[in-house]
């Protein structure tokens, strides 16, 4: 699977941006998809989950509420949904593919490039 994320920018905060992921291959429900992040200085570290069928989400603490992950099917991709950011909410954004639900960045099989998400304050 390879992995294509977009849409990151930069936002005042309190504002809203989505974030996209496009996925190559005919397998693209096969793979639960998620989001993480890494903020300078800091580990990777898992934002939200969306598994092969869609049917089940798992969202971090700190964005729950705020951001919603989604998939589309007939178009291979994958979105973040992000409203009333925050400066901490600062970081490159990673999509991630693996086989199944995981909340952990060690077990991801397949990683995209990134995307950079900047909120002012």
């Amino acid at each position: 699977v390879q992995l294509q994320a977009s849409g990151g920018g930069l936002v005042q905060a309190g504002g809203s941006l989505r974030l996209s992921c496009a996925a190559s291959g005919r397998t693209f429900s096969s793979y639960a998809l998620g989001w993480f992040r890494q903020a300078p200085g800091k580990e990777r570290e898992f934002v939200a989950v969306i598994s092969g069928s869609g049917s089940s989400t798992i969202y971090s603490e700190s964005v729950k509420g705020r951001f919603t992950i989604s998939r589309d099917y007939a178009k291979n991709t994958l979105f973040l949904q992000m409203n009333s950011l925050k400066p901490e909410d600062t970081a490159v954004y990673y999509c991630a593919a693996r086989t199944s639900l995981t909340t952990l960045a060690r077990l991801i099989d397949y990683w995209g490039q990134g995307t950079l998400v900047t909120v002012s304050s």
